[in-house]
């Protein structure tokens, strides 16, 4: 259970504040307690802890209980003190941490999933616990009376959540790469929309609901930014993890987008420039560069007598074309595109050297993230994994020192 501390010099990287080392299985879940030296967390290995930092500079666990059932997602209301634990069998429990978080208090069970609960949010407004889980669908529940409210299914897992407080939108992500649009009612919901571009399944969502964005990371190894407040369908696509994207984090204050991966990749974004969207990929039975035949395109090869090509997509302006008229690669940051990827010939004439000055900035966290969360007043950031690790990061030489005081991630 030691604790590095480090001292705080001036890098461009995160520095690793402490390490917490005692969960016997993966850690699902860590929350930094806002103003507070404290971490809870959840754990396959059916225990919450909250852990405090002592004199000695270690965090030591003054709060360890255990569950009937592997914790899988958790979501703590620092207000009124109440931590709300889904679990693997489909249950949610909410508990109430003392004043001095040494003694936690069991409030009720939440028959919320028939299966793995897999993300919860509480408000406070409406007084519901919203979750999603591995039944497929999003439950919403009454924490006065305990009573199921309603229930929304999907054809398959609901994976993640986000909610808009005041408006009451939920957004689901789920295993078969979808994004849905829902708006809750105190009985019933409606779809409002679903939102497609993900080739894998959806593993985090973030909303930001000051300037209305909904970023998403996904198994394809990708983010898309969705502007859901310009209804306009605009989309960013990012791509810079080389491995699936497990957790986001929108900083609005400095138009920065923290993102982890299962890798230990963490990214941070510059979301303060004019970006390009990725364009849709064009079809066509012939390379629209060279028009020598794709190997579908039987007619055309029988009648040049020539052999098919196969088909590749140029990355910037998503032409089809075979792989003489794409056989270079660049990156191009304003796209979203922070390594090489295909580009026909004419674009990667067109792309100047200045065109590729990346956008973002790439560091190593050192184990598997399934988990990040952030206090963005304190510019802290805490991560865990499968390795059974909880880390704590200062990120304020990356994202910077100017944020503002009592600005906390929903």
């Amino acid at each position: 259970m030691a604790a590095e501390i480090h001292s705080r010099p001036q890098s461009s990287r995160p520095v690793l504040l402490s390490k917490i080392e005692g969960h016997q299985d993966a850690v699902t879940a860590a929350l930094l307690i806002p103003k507070e030296d404290g971490v809870i967390t959840a754990s396959e290995d059916r225990t919450i802890r909250v852990w405090l930092k002592r004199d000695s500079g270690q965090y030591w666990p003054s709060i360890y209980h255990t569950m009937a059932s592997p914790c899988s997602a958790m979501t703590y209301h620092h207000d009124s003190r109440r931590i709300f634990v889904g679990q693997d069998n489909g249950a949610i429990m909410e508990f109430h941490v003392s004043e001095d978080f040494n003694k936690m208090n069991f409030i009720k069970t939440y028959p919320a999933h028939q299966n793995r609960v897999s993300a919860i949010i509480f408000s406070s407004a409406a007084e519901w616990v919203i979750s999603t889980g591995h039944d497929k669908c999003v439950s919403w529940m009454c924490t006065r009376s305990g009573n199921m409210l309603s229930r929304h299914f999907f054809a398959s897992w609901a994976s993640c959540l986000q909610y808009d407080m005041d408006t009451q939108h939920a957004f689901v992500g789920d295993y078969s790469g979808q994004i849905t649009l829902l708006k809750l009612e105190q009985n019933t919901c409606s779809v409002i929309t679903t939102l497609k571009g993900h080739e894998g399944s959806i593993a985090c969502l973030w909303w930001d609901p000051i300037q209305r964005l909904l970023f998403s990371g996904a198994s394809d190894n990708s983010i898309i930014m969705w502007d859901i407040g310009g209804r306009k369908g605009r989309t960013l696509l990012l791509q810079g993890h080389h491995d699936r994207v497990q957790s986001l984090c929108y900083l609005q204050l400095t138009r920065q987008l923290v993102s982890c991966s299962s890798d230990g990749g963490i990214a941070v974004w510059n979301m303060d420039v004019s970006r390009e969207e990725a364009p849709q990929w064009l079809e066509s039975d012939s390379c629209q560069k060279c028009e020598q035949p794709f190997f579908w395109n039987i007619k055309q090869m029988w009648d040049t007598k020539t052999l098919g090509l196969r088909q590749h997509h140029c990355r910037k302006c998503g032409q089809a074309v075979c792989g003489k008229c794409s056989s270079k690669r660049s990156s191009y940051p304003v796209m979203g595109f922070e390594f090489q990827v295909r580009v026909c010939d004419s674009c990667y004439d067109s792309i100047k050297d200045e065109d590729r000055t990346s956008l973002a900035t790439f560091h190593e966290g050192k184990h598997n993230i399934s988990h990040m969360s952030m206090d963005i007043a304190r510019g802290l950031m805490v991560t865990c994994g499968t390795d059974r690790v909880v880390k704590i990061w200062d990120m304020t030489p990356v994202v910077g020192c100017s944020l503002a005081t009592g600005f906390s991630p929903h």
